[in-house]
């Protein structure tokens, strides 16, 4: 068994390597597609884009290595089929799965790695990763103008060119608006032709104009009457003039890193999950209060105030006619009796009705309550909205936190997923090479990741929970693997064409029978 084990090891070990850097080449050229946008023209030095690449393709590895297992499974197992070695193994009492032992361990040791990594690794290259992305795209593009359109990348200038000969570099019909001083369009420079280029050092770009005008307002003196202003201006007419612009800011500048370490991306398991449980703890304490505000303050904004008025009242009103009833029972001149005072004293005491407090006024006093009302109704309802909007931002921040915790787990748990559906795929199919096995990996991966892209979107939006979300591909992917396992494992013929083809033709032969 040690030769055998070797043997599939050494089979298996060379394809995932190769597979690997392919699939993470295509991954890397995706997300390079993406961004190409940000990327270009932007007199971007290779290092920065060299460094760019690194950070993106360490930040892609949890994402190829399970198409890579899938892609190597496929091609070890068809290579195998396809020379008889399946067979052979077999009629020598090898089972499949005993076989498959040794790729088992390598690909669950291979899942651990990448969780690990996705844990400690992951969120170091998503950091720099994002502060490069951030740098890049903040970045102030190359000078680049275009035809017919005021260029403002030039601080104090605005530049328009009619027309651009690409051949020969000549411009035409250039139109120059100077707002160094700060004082809007006071001079301006026309010119029917004109080169422009840029100096060795890129510091500064030089504009040769060829028969042109300039105008420039002339300011009079501030003490001037409106009335007395005559708006001098002064016109300039060159052969040729030479304009030098200064170029700053496009120097390639670096952002603090420290501004995107609070981002959920950038954090391992103990990090996602002290933020997931600091803001679940806020956000029911916001969500208690607010509760409680809007009851006591929104709800019965009125009635609190009122009910404590007639307490207060009752209590006082019981205090004197006590008082008047013992200066009564002193002068033996009390008409209360004690069954009036047990009948007034109920009376006092019962219960506070806003109903019978709005029946209680006059026509012009209940219209007035009722607007009253609907102001409150709409000022709670808006209150309601707004706090509405706030909560739904901080139940998605605890989603996000969430989906970026069961990732670390789903994506190495894929690559196990992968190996049972790629190693019985090719044992079943007997089909080697880069043809059969890259068609089907490609179309179980783009499943794989269409029922991942929708089950995040769902947990995003709150449609299911987060592991459900997280874990769907899993859960439908993992019991085909099995499937295919077993139909493996009893030299199943499911994917033989031949035998579809004799089904139909024996279904076709009794319809024909019944039909005669």
């Amino acid at each position: 068994m040690k030769r055998l084990h070797k043997f599939i090891l050494k089979s298996f070990f060379g394809p995932v390597v190769a597979t690997f850097f392919v699939s993470l080449f295509i991954l890397l050229m995706q997300f390079l597609w993406r961004y190409i946008d940000d990327l270009a023209g932007k007199g971007l030095e290779w290092t920065i884009i060299a460094e760019f690449i690194m950070y993106a393709s360490a930040r892609l590895v949890p994402m190829a290595l399970p198409l890579a297992i899938l892609l190597s499974s496929i091609m070890t197992f068809g290579n195998m089929g396809e020379h008889f070695e399946l067979t052979a193994i077999k009629s020598a009492g090898v089972s499949l799965q005993r076989f498959m032992i040794p790729l088992m361990v390598f690909t669950i040791i291979i899942s651990i790695g990448a969780f690990f990594y996705s844990d400690y690794i992951i969120p170091y290259t998503n950091l720099k990763t994002g502060a490069l992305i951030y740098d890049v795209k903040n970045q102030r593009p190359e000078l680049q103008i275009k035809e017919g359109m005021f260029y403002n990348g030039i601080e104090g200038y605005s530049i328009k060119i009619a027309k651009k000969n690409y051949k020969t570099n000549l411009l035409q019909n250039i139109m120059i608006y100077d707002h160094s001083d700060n004082k809007e369009n006071k001079k301006v420079t026309i010119a029917d032709s004109g080169y422009m280029r840029m100096t060795a050092d890129e510091r500064n770009l030089i504009f040769t104009l060829y028969s042109g005008y300039s105008y420039e307002e002339i300011e009079e003196s501030k003490n001037t009457r409106p009335k007395d202003k005559t708006y001098p201006h002064q016109r300039q007419k060159f052969e040729k003039q030479v304009f030098i612009f200064e170029l700053t800011g496009l120097d390639f500048s670096r952002t603090d890193e420290d501004l995107f370490k609070n981002n959920f991306q950038m954090f391992n398991l103990r990090q996602l999950q002290y933020a997931e449980d600091s803001l679940k703890k806020a956000h029911n304490e916001r969500v208690s209060r607010f509760s409680k505000n809007l009851s006591s303050t929104e709800y019965f904004k009125r009635e609190s105030t009122i009910l404590n008025e007639y307490k207060k009242n009752s209590e006082k009103e019981k205090v004197r006619q006590a008082r008047r009833i013992e200066e009564a029972e002193d002068f033996k001149k009390s008409s209360f009796t004690s069954d009036t005072i047990k009948v007034f004293n109920d009376t006092l005491v019962k219960p506070f009705s806003p109903d019978s407090v709005f029946l209680a006024l006059n026509k012009r006093n209940k219209k007035q309550a009722i607007d009253y009302a609907l102001n409150y109704a709409r000022a709670t309802q808006n209150t309601i909205s707004n706090s509405r909007k706030e909560f739904n931002h901080k139940e998605e921040r605890i989603r996000r936190h969430q989906i970026e915790w069961h990732r670390k787990f789903s994506l190495s748990f894929a690559c196990l997923v992968f190996f049972f559906i790629g190693a019985p795929f090719g044992a079943i199919v007997r089909k080697g090479g880069f043809g059969t096995p890259v068609v089907v990996s490609v179309l179980f991966f783009i499943l794989y990741y269409i029922i991942s892209i929708t089950g995040e979107k769902f947990a995003r939006e709150g449609v299911m929970s987060a592991p459900i979300g997280m874990w769907l591909s899993s859960f439908i992917l993992m019991p085909l693997g099995i499937f295919l396992t077993y139909k493996a494992t009893t030299d199943s013929v499911i994917l033989n064409a031949d035998t579809y083809l004799l089904f139909f033709k024996k279904l076709f032969k009794r319809f024909s029978k019944k039909s005669d």
